[in-house]
This record gives structure tokens, sequence and C-alpha cells, in this order.
């Protein structure tokens, strides 16, 4: 089972008897869990409304208006439906689920087939990306014979398997990408029927309001967001954790609980999220509300303190090339404006003619805004731009002295699975364009009409777009290399 800590405060809910660390098997589950009582349709949109129940995936959309669209679409277009939990947690600063998966998969299954039977669901799908979730669930399924109405699907671990049209797409057996154009699940998800489709906190917190009753559920928590919120708490931390807090707990009190620090900055929401200063950070409580009035965003529960003795741009210029790694290159905004982001980020980190880089940054993001298949690049522009606040006076030390004199340490977790760079022969090329051509966003012409080949490796989308440019080079001036660890070391450490 995942090592992570599991760290409460007050009484727990989601995560009791989750302290040492043992999976709950379905004997153990029961003794702390009651078995919820099977629900219509209204009886649970009426839960969900009493109890204020939003998802944890992210988006924070309240699954009472989620579920009665599947109801309307269902009984409209006179069609069954499924019940799918999205457990593929692609964020790289993200737990939560994985211990839930792990160590509490009944309480995920309570939910799902509560929502299930007052749908009258043909099935329950549960999707992951880990190995180790796929098998506690499994074995759930099993000790609670549900082998006939659930069923687990394992995804490739990438940052947008869990945008739900891409978990829809790798459910059905195509390519787990965002679709593209606008398709609601809870319309046309799996197999073409009605989907209820939510994360796997938002099916456990499901079981447990139903468990408790709204009354008792709301007890701790704030009015508008009653219950508890479960946060992973990693970066600088000293003891990173999964903690389960009621709502409206203060930040400072959360980070002092894992051995951290405010800071210089403290990111909150994920790499979709948002900076929140030091100082800010301090006085921020943990909700929707709290941090929204703060200028952050609860996201999908992440809270990854930057600490002190990291260089804040850099550590942003490696998330950036991630993200523009991460995309489905589908579209403008992924395949141009972010590799485009992350080129001048990384320009500003290392202090290359910061101004413009600056100006290149901004100019990028407003070309990316809007316009993408899915939000990723809105969300990634909301990342960029929130760290070019938060972080104004690391900025202006990049622009005035090319640099803050501090390494990148890597903090924040941004591996790509990318093993392989661009490299030139420079004494054979002689600047066609033609590699600029295949991988526009990637390889761009400088002053001189020579390709700028970018230090970082190749996105693992892109790797047979790079194979075509080094087979058509004309002069045979460019190849593919393996990129070592020392360099991505080198890399990592800013040096």
């Amino acid at each position: 089972m995942t090592s992570i800590d599991v760290r409460q405060v007050g009484p727990p809910r989601l995560t009791a008897g989750l302290e040492r660390g043992d999976r709950l098997d379905w004997g153990a589950h029961r003794r702390l869990h009651p078995d919820p009582h099977p629900l219509t349709a209204e009886q649970l949109i009426a839960l969900a409304t009493e109890g204020r129940l939003h998802g944890r995936g992210g988006a924070a959309f309240p699954f009472a208006r989620k579920t009665r669209a599947v109801v309307d679409s269902a009984v409209k277009r006179r069609r069954r439906t499924v019940v799918v939990v999205n457990g593929t947690e692609g964020e790289p600063g993200s737990l939560k689920d994985k211990v839930l998966l792990c160590r509490a998969p009944h309480l995920i299954l309570d939910g799902a087939v509560l929502a299930a039977t007052a749908l009258g669901a043909r099935e329950i799908v549960v999707a992951v990306t880990d190995a180790t979730a796929a098998a506690s669930v499994r074995l759930a399924i099993t000790e609670r014979d549900l082998d006939s109405r659930a069923r687990v699907v394992v995804l490739a671990e990438r940052f947008i398997t869990g945008e739900g049209g891409a978990l829809v797409r790798g459910i059905n057996g195509r390519r787990p990408i965002p679709p593209g154009r606008k398709v609601r699940a809870a319309t046309r998800g799996v197999d073409g029927l009605p989907t209820l489709l939510s994360n796997a906190e938002t099916f456990a917190q499901l079981a447990v309001l139903a468990g408790r009753g709204p009354r008792d559920y709301g007890r701790i928590g704030t009015p508008d967001e009653p219950g508890t919120v479960l946060l992973t708490i990693t970066g600088s931390a000293r003891f990173p954790a999964v903690v389960e807090t009621p709502a409206g707990a203060p930040l400072a009190h959360l980070l002092d609980l894992c051995g951290a620090r405010a800071g210089e900055g403290v990111l909150v929401g994920g790499y979709h999220g948002a900076w929140l200063s030091g100082e800010t950070a301090t006085r921020t409580r943990m909700s929707r509300a709290g941090l929204a009035e703060s200028g952050g965003t609860l996201g999908a529960g992440i809270v990854m303190p930057l600490g002190r003795g990291t260089c804040p741009l850099g550590e942003c210029a490696r998330v950036a090339r991630y993200l523009a790694a991460e995309s489905a290159g589908q579209c403008g905004p992924c395949r141009l404006g972010l590799p485009d982001v992350a080129g001048a980020f990384a320009a500003l980190a290392a202090g290359r003619d910061g101004a413009a880089a600056q100006d290149a940054i901004r100019r990028a993001v407003r070309m990316a805004v809007g316009r993408g298949a899915c939000g990723h690049p809105d969300g990634t522009a909301r990342f960029v731009l929130s760290a070019l606040e938060v972080f104004a006076d690391d900025v202006a030390a990049h622009v005035a002295r090319g640099g803050c004199g501090r390494p990148v340490l890597g903090v924040l977790p941004a591996e790509t699975e990318a093993q392989l760079r661009l490299e030139v022969d420079w004494s054979r090329c002689d600047g066609h364009g033609l590699c600029a051509d295949i991988l526009r966003g990637t390889v761009r012409m400088d002053e001189y009409n020579y390709p700028v080949i970018p230090d970082e490796p190749i996105p693992a989308r892109l790797e047979a777009d790079a194979r075509r440019a080094v087979a058509m080079c004309p002069e045979l001036a460019l190849r593919l290399v393996p990129r070592t660890p020392h360099e991505a070391q080198r890399r990592q450490l800013g040096r």
C-alpha cells in the first residue's frame, strides 16, 4: 500500500482506521462505517443537495446537479446509466485518492453502489492508473461479491488522463485524451450511455454523508461547506502527508502539522491552481470560499509549500516544461502555445534576456487562454501568471542580475516519461528549416535562419514527428540521443 502518512485534524471520517497504514478489508470497514440504506434517484439528489456535496476532483461541481443531469438524460433517451469512479489522479502532487483506493476501497464502493442503485445503473467502472490501487479495488469488489456489477479499468498515467472526456475515451478503449469538443458524460459517456462521473473522494464523501445524515455530517466544517476535506501536503514539507481536516481550517496550522512553513509561496490546487504568497497563505482558510478570497483554488486538494532554499522561477520553469510535455498536443494552444510558454519561462529562470522572456510568457499565455480543446492551456496559464505575480521580486532579480543565486532543488515533482532529446551536428546543418516545419512549436529558426533546438527531452507524443524530422533532414545533421541520468540531474540542479 502507499506509504505516505495519514494525519487528521479533529475526528476522522474518510480516514477513520487508516492511522496505521493498513488496508481495511470488508469486515474492518463495516465495523467503522454503516451500510448506507438504498435510496431512489430523487432521494439521492435531495441528500446531496442538503449535504452541499461538491465534487472533489478539481472542478467542485455540485454532485446533486450532476446527478440530476444524468437522470434527465436517461429518462429522455430511455437508456440505462453507468457510474464511473475517477481514481486516475494524474496530478503529480496528489495522493489523497490513491490513499483511499489502496486503504479504504470499500468506502468508495459504498458511495458508488449507493449511486448506482439509485440510478438503476448497468455497471460501476473504477478507473485508475496505479497497479496497487487497481489490485486493492479488485479485491474489494470480490470481497463484497460485486464482480457482476463492477469492474476496474487501468489507464496510462498522464496528467490529462483524468479529464472527463479523456477518461470516458479511455474506458471506451480509445486513446485517453480530451475529445476536442465538449461532450458531457451525463449525456453520452461510457458506451454512449448517460454516465455519472465523479472522483474517488467524492464517492467516499457521499457514503459518509449517507451514513451520518446531513445534520451530523454538517457538525464540522463551515455552513456552506460542511464536512471534511482531504488534502495532500507535500512540496518542502518535512512530513508529507494526506491530511483530513474540517473545511475552513487555517492553512498555517495544516502546514505546521506537516513540518512546513509558508515561506515565499504555497501552491494550492495543483498545477492548474495558483500560488499564494507566504503572507497570504498564513491567513488563508482551507475551504473553497477561503481560498477564492485569497486568490487560490482548492482544486484537487493539493498543497505544496515551496520553502526558501530553492529558486522559485526555476521550479516553475520545470513545471511549465512538464505541463507542455503532458498535453494531448491536438490543438494550437497546446501544440504551439504551451511549448512557447515553457521556453520563455526557462529563459527567464536562466536569466537570458529576462525582460524579453517575461513579455514572451505573457504574449504566449494570451494566445493560449480560452482557445484550447480542453482546460489544460487555461490551467497552465493560471499557474504561470500567478507565479509571475507572487514571485515578482525573484522575477526582478532574474531580469536585473540574471538570477537569484539559488539552485533548483526539484521541490515540485515534474518528471516526464520523455527520454530522448534532439541534437544537431552543426558542421552539417545548412539551415533548411525542415525540422522546424515538422516540429512547429518545439523547434524554431533563429534570426540567422538556423534551428533553435530545446535542451529538454522531446515529449513522448512528439517522438514520431521527431524521428520523421531526423529521417528527412537533407544534410543528416539532426539526431535523437538518449537523455542521460547525469543530464537530468544537472537540469534539476540548474547547472
